[in-house]
């Protein structure tokens, strides 16, 4: 195992530690690995809270700024985490209106923040409401959840929740913006190589040279099947076949379509396989509106990439281009 690191049982508060110096405009809860806005809590502003296993970053202690995040909580790589760390986060986010917890669909995450959500109700009568995203149309059921993975869509989730917190709504109208983009999301990820856990030092899966894996998950979880290595044309056609035949992408306003690293792809690659997705949308018939191209959801250093289609109107296109200051979505400010 090759990795920039100093002892694998540092690894997360380490990093924290680098975020804190890196971006001054944040505040870092180190005890309880929390990633705060640094003006929160926002007076009259819902807060919204998001989190899960660390190796996915920027997701999501690097969407916390004005726009997105009020907080996000830092697990253990790949583990989810723990409810008292999203019980510090949600009370000191509250300012009053109420908190949104964004959670992506995995067993410890909904467990654990509903848990949280329960706690801090109990504790100081906050009213909490929580979006889970299950956008990831590979496998029904997944090593690590009942029903489909939350995957690219939460960053869309988080961006568009955001502005729409940011514009003062009341806490029904931000989840229900979420609710509406998880509902109209759908992703599908591939992968050219594994990752490596740092405590584990080894790969996670075995992945022979010539093969590549369609519809894994981003913890390396297994997806649909293993095929032979094709070109970045083929690639974005198979991809793009399970998100199309799962939603009507035609009509409306079009999509925002959002092409996303793993951790290990460069961006010259990944524009190449935005080139062809693109291709296969004309001929879909299906309009881009946006897009957004990237590392923004990763899997530590595995190579691949996944695709991910929101349906968009003039409302959710307007709460895209919204003002938005994180360390890793920035725009308009």
């Amino acid at each position: 195992m090759k990795k920039l690191i100093n002892d694998p049982a540092d690894v997360v508060d380490d990093a924290l530690r680098g975020m804190a110096s890196a971006h001054p405009e944040l505040r870092i809860d180190p005890e309880n690995r929390v990633v705060f806005r640094g003006d929160a809590p926002v007076s009259g502003k819902v807060g919204l809270v998001s989190g899960g296993g660390s190796g996915h970053e920027p997701l999501h202690g690097g969407f916390v700024g004005l726009g997105m995040l009020d907080a996000a909580c830092a697990g253990e790589v790949f583990t989810s985490p723990v409810p008292d760390q999203m019980v510090a986060a949600t009370k000191g986010v509250d300012a009053g209106a109420g908190v949104l917890h964004i959670v992506k669909n995995y067993t410890g995450d909904v467990m654990n923040f509903e848990m949280a959500a329960e706690l801090v109700a109990a504790e100081s009568g906050t009213e909490v409401v929580a979006v889970v995203t299950d956008d990831d149309v590979a496998v029904q059921d997944s090593l690590y959840t009942a029903g489909r993975r939350g995957v690219g869509v939460t960053v869309l989730v988080e961006k568009l929740a955001g502005a729409a917190a940011e514009e003062g709504r009341p806490l029904a109208e931000v989840a229900e913006v979420a609710r509406r983009v998880n509902g109209q999301g759908r992703s599908m990820g591939m992968a050219l190589t594994s990752c490596t856990v740092p405590a584990a030092g080894k790969p996670t899966f075995d992945l022979p040279a010539g093969e590549m894996e369609l519809g894994v998950g981003i913890h390396g979880e297994p997806g649909r099947r293993r095929v032979p290595l094709a070109p970045a044309r083929e690639v974005a056609e198979m991809l793009l076949e399970p998100v199309l035949a799962d939603l009507d992408f035609t009509g409306g306003d079009g999509v925002l379509a959002f092409v996303n690293g793993m951790g290990g792809t460069p961006l010259l690659e990944l524009y190449v396989v935005y080139a062809e997705v693109q291709a296969v949308l004309a001929k879909a018939g299906v309009t881009v509106a946006r897009s957004l191209v990237g590392s923004y959801m990763t899997s530590l250093e595995m190579a691949g990439c996944s695709v991910t289609l929101l349906k968009v109107d003039d409302e959710l296109i307007r709460l895209w281009d919204a003002p938005v200051r994180t360390p890793a979505l920035r725009w308009g400010v």
